[in-house]
């Protein structure tokens, strides 16, 4: 791999290079990777069309670069680690040999169901390996997988598989996490009721519970299996055809179907996790993130194993058995660099420090942060007491629709700074914008966090809605790529996020769309209007708070039977992360004159900010915010 940084010269000799010259930049980087047919143009970009191409002409299969190049030279060695939810249950090492051959016999199975290039697959597993098999068997016959995180509701199963027109579901028969076990085969089957798209489902055996399998829709993929080769040839990959489609909540409307392709996605992956983790030879790496996420499409499987890496999957959770299950994690397999959220890193911190210190954590050499913002104290834990003062700490910062990591310190080369993600990475010029889409000049200045050129990694569009793609991301700064994320710079260039502008709530590093939550609330029959919004919370980053317009007033006895009902339809439509932590009731919520509710001045009220309220005699109605306030409960 080309232009991996040692030091602080190098990355801004580099940095020079990438942002000056990124045609020869980027295609030294693509050199290194297997390709079948050399690309004709490198980049080809309209930022204010938001049509973007890299590697255009290009030829190639990601798996060929993921497993098949790797073969010869360390095929026995490990590819993945299976930690399983139950420390009882053996570890599964499976070797780079081992992959390939799974992941070829489940290619053949696809093929033999019928499923082509192009066509969509829905993957619903639990973090187990057949969910790293069959992602990269959609990807040796050009299918495209749209994972969906096995924690969502069959609702939300549903509105993604025929958003994407899924041809085929795969999913488990059941998933453990910690002392939980949950029967997934059944909320594939309630969502499947309305879903015509679908004409099979393969069926992983994870817990070997009692399902319902339907004839001849239904089959165990196991079974099918066993009758399979263990070759199979990879479909010739344009660099641009899609690779996979993930979805992520939106402000608005339903969920967006970002869609990241082969090429692209492959070689900036592959290079940002090379020198953001630093990995060498026979290193160690575990990300505790789930697949379902684009942290574990880029950094569990792509980015790793693209890089000849030993990469860890954990099924279970941080405090099953016991809060030292991640130490224990790490003293066991050795682990050297360890990437986990914001979220993770609170829970621990709060339960007692013995749970660290009985296990050895010598191996650790980089520690990393992902999902949202970290705070001070989070900073401060992590690198005196797991990383032991010695191990820095790279705070990641990227999105779903990135790809990749964009900014982010490089270990033992950026010096590190708590709460900051310091510079960007190679490739990315980042700018802050004022509201007027003016450019805020030189360092400690703030605004709205935009990318000013392209990057191999960014997403090419939502599916099946290129105008969404265009107007969420490059109508609000034409010419630029709009994060929805505020940020401010330092005297030194550091970068630090602080926070969503729109209407996105992080809440334990997941990106929650207020309007879905919103739109579930309303259904229910009393209720007049709703607002989420986001306050602050000791250990999920951000908490969800209802605020709550009823048509009429009803008793006490009956306000916490509806709540318990909005939490239940919550976790029902969109899945149990969605749920209220907070919900007041209100007469009216704050609006403006042209009838906008107020977001800002409730976020205030939620994290029991009142003395900031800002001007509030401008509104429709300011007698309702005194009202809200006057009646918090907490």
């Amino acid at each position: 791999m080309k232009y991996i940084v040692k030091n602080l010269p190098e990355y801004f000799k580099f940095q020079d290079k990438a942002l000056n010259s990124p045609e020869e930049f980027w295609g030294d980087i693509a050199s290194t990777f297997v390709w079948k047919k050399k690309w004709d143009n490198v980049l080809n970009a309209d930022m204010v069309n938001a049509d973007i191409k890299w590697f255009e002409g290009g030829q190639l299969n990601i798996t060929e670069n993921c497993i098949d190049r790797h073969l010869k030279d360390r095929g026995e060695e490990t590819a993945i680690i299976f930690e399983p939810n139950s420390p009882t249950e053996k570890a599964q090492h499976i070797s780079y040999n081992q992959l390939s051959v799974e992941v070829n016999k489940i290619a053949n199975v696809l093929r033999s169901q019928g499923i082509e290039k192009g066509d969509r697959i829905c993957i619903y597993l639990p973090m187990i390996p057949e969910l790293a098999y069959t992602m990269l068997a959609c990807a040796r016959i050009g299918a495209i997988h749209s994972v969906i995180f096995a924690g969502y509701s069959s609702t939300a199963i549903a509105s993604r598989v025929n958003d994407a027109a899924c041809k085929m579901v795969i999913c488990a028969d059941g998933s453990y996490r910690g002392t939980k076990e949950i029967n997934l085969k059944s909320l594939v089957d309630k969502a499947l009721e309305n879903c015509p798209s679908v004409e099979s489902v393969l069926v992983i055996k994870r817990t070997n519970g009692e399902v319902s399998m339907q004839s001849n829709r239904d089959f165990y993929l196991e079974e099918l299996m066993q009758e399979t080769q263990t070759i199979c040839k990879p479909a010739v990959m344009d660099a641009e055809d899609p690779l996979f489609i993930l979805y992520t909540s939106g402000s608005t409307g339903t969920p967006k179907g970002m869609v990241h392709t082969t090429g692209g996605y492959m070689v900036y992956t592959a290079h940002t996790f090379a020198n953001v983790f630093q990995y060498k030879e026979k290193d160690i790496y575990w990300c505790t993130a789930d697949i379902g996420w684009i942290t574990g499409h880029s950094y569990i499987l792509y980015g790793p194993l693209l890089n000849g890496a030993t990469t860890i999957i954990y099924e279970g959770v941080p405090s099953y058995p016991d809060h030292n299950r991640f130490w224990e994690i790490v003293e066991k397999h050795k682990v050297n660099q360890f990437y986990t959220a914001p979220t993770a890193i609170r829970s621990l911190a709060k339960q007692d420090i013995k749970h660290v210190e009985k296990h050895d954590l010598s191996s650790l050499k980089v520690l990393g942060s992902v999902g949202e913002p970290i705070n001070v104290e989070a900073w401060n834990w992590y690198y005196h007491h797991i990383g032991k003062e010695r191990c820095p700490i790279v705070d990641t910062w990227w999105q779903t629709e990135t790809g990749g990591i964009l900014i982010s310190p490089i270990p033992f080369t950026t010096p590190t700074k708590a709460t900051f993600a310091t510079f960007p990475l190679l490739g990315i010029q980042p700018v802050l914008m004022d509201d007027e889409g003016v450019e805020q000049e030189g360092n400690l200045t703030s605004g709205n966090l935009c990318i000013k050129k392209p990057w191999p990694g960014i997403a090419r569009t939502v599916w099946n809605n290129h105008q969404r793609y265009k107007d969420t991301y490059f109508s609000a700064y034409p010419g630029y790529y709009f994060s929805g994320d505020a940020a401010l710079r330092d005297p030194a260039g550091y970068y630090r996020i602080t926070g969503r502008v729109d209407d996105v709530v992080i809440v334990s590093g997941h990106n929650l769309g207020t309007a879905p939550i919103e739109n579930t609330i309303n259904e229910q029959t009393i209720v007049a209007e709703s607002a989420i919004v986001g306050y602050p919370h000791e250990v999920k980053g951000n908490a969800l708070f209802g605020f709550i317009t009823l048509k009429h007033e009803i008793s006490s006895e009956e306000q916490e039977n509806l709540k318990t009902a909005i939490n239940e339809a919550i976790a029902d439509q969109i899945g149990p992360i969605a749920k209220l932590s907070k919900i007041q009731f209100t007469v009216s919520l704050p609006k403006t004159r042209s009838g906008k509710i107020m977001r800002r001045i409730l976020r205030k009220i939620a994290a029991n900010e009142l003395d900031n309220l800002g001007d509030t005699s401008t509104l429709l109605n300011p007698e309702a915010v005194q009202a809200i306030i006057d009646n918090r409960t907490d």
